[in-house]
């Protein structure tokens, strides 16, 4: 089999812009994370070659139960472009998706360059402004399901879309650790968790993604978005559906699921 990582990479760009489900990658061929990771970029280029511009970046599996029950290993990312941002209490349209969830976060303004091992001084140092986010995920792969990390990886860690609230910029006064979070769909809680549920310290997952950037020779630019990761399990999203998050101390994020 053919390890033309661009091969595989028009396959995964060309299953999210027909918004049809593909066969995972590791069914069909045997690829290393650098190489998962590199077919990641190809597939960002495709998408610069389209006009999109980067914004940032998102964690993925973040959380050690979330690892445990996809039977994953560690932390991963995926890049986030102009094109997947919906504005607070804007439309999300399910036209164009395969099968998208939601799920709660807490993301980073980065003002300043951010490079290899950081303690959470740096970090926080090197942040502008905090605010309560919302991720659409929406894998490429048949059943939303994985078989490898390498399968997430490829696929931009099912990146598809986020809202991102009114940013704090005078965070200094709370304790990111332990912000409630509730994720409400038509006004009912459909989960809560606490910040900390984000890599014990939604901090750590911007120190975890500069040492993962680090090791392919990259680093965070100033004015990146960082989503920190879920710190809830995803919700199915549904026509009809307003799902709105609260975060302690934080405005909250609004969005609307349209046909």
């Amino acid at each position: 089999m053919s390890k033309n990582l661009s091969i595989w990479a028009q396959s995964l760009t060309e299953a999210r812009k027909q918004a049809h489900s593909r066969s995972q990658l590791s069914r069909e061929v045997q690829i290393s994370r650098p190489e998962a990771y590199r077919i990641q970029e190809i597939g960002i280029e495709h998408r610069i070659q389209q006009g999109e511009k980067v914004l940032g970046y998102k964690m993925g599996l973040t959380s050690e139960a979330k690892r445990k029950q996809m039977n994953l290993d560690s932390p991963l990312y995926g890049v986030l472009t102009d094109r997947m941002k919906i504005e607070n209490q804007g439309n999300f349209h399910l036209r164009g998706t395969i099968h998208p969830k939601i799920e709660p976060e807490v993301a980073f303004l980065i003002a300043k360059d951010l490079r290899g091992k950081l303690t959470r001084d740096e970090v926080l140092n090197s942040c502008e402004a905090v605010c309560a986010c919302l991720e659409i995920l929406d894998s490429r792969y048949d059943q939303f399901k994985y078989f490898s990390m390498e399968d997430v990886i490829a696929d931009n860690s099912s990146s598809s879309h986020f809202v991102h609230g009114p940013w704090l910029k005078d965070f200094s006064h709370l304790d990111l650790t332990n912000l409630k979070m509730k994720m409400k769909v038509n006004g009912t809680v459909a989960q809560e968790g606490i910040s900390k549920d984000i890599s014990g310290d939604p901090v750590m997952s911007v120190i975890q993604l500069c040492e993962l950037l680090a090791e392919r020779d990259r680093h965070l630019p100033a004015g990146s978005i960082v989503l920190a990761g879920a710190a809830t399990a995803a919700v199915t999203l549904e026509e009809g559906q307003q799902v709105e998050l609260e975060v302690e101390s934080l405005p909250p994020v609004i969005v609307h699921v349209k046909g």
